[in-house]
């Protein structure tokens, strides 16, 4: 378990050149697009139930109704959180912030 880590926190070392710009651009389109806080924060449960806090980017407003109770997601997810829900982009922080999720394969 220990060599795996290690071996993950090393490839994002290294690679820390190419997410990181990619990180930037993407947090600050969130910004513009979106809006603030770009970072999503959530307790999952994980493994045997043990919860875990997830970090991703924020994909959905803050949409609410006359009511002030949250729109239904599907009207709250924008054209770019989509994208960047089928890129798979609004996960990278939990892969290289966090490190509680793995490379696989």
């Amino acid at each position: 378990m220990l060599g795996k880590r290690v071996f993950d926190l090393a490839l994002v070392f290294l690679t820390s050149p190419i997410w990181l710009p990619v990180i930037g651009l993407i947090w600050l389109l969130v910004r513009m697009k979106i809006g603030s806080p770009v970072w999503f924060c959530q307790t999952r449960p994980g493994r045997q139930g043990k919860p875990f806090a997830v970090i991703k980017i924020r994909t959905m407003t803050d949409a609410m109704d006359e009511n002030g109770h949250p729109l239904p997601d599907a009207d709250r997810l924008t054209n770019f959180g989509q994208w960047l829900r089928s890129t798979s982009l609004d996960e990278l922080p939990e892969l290289i912030i966090k490190g509680e999720m793995s490379l696989v394969g």
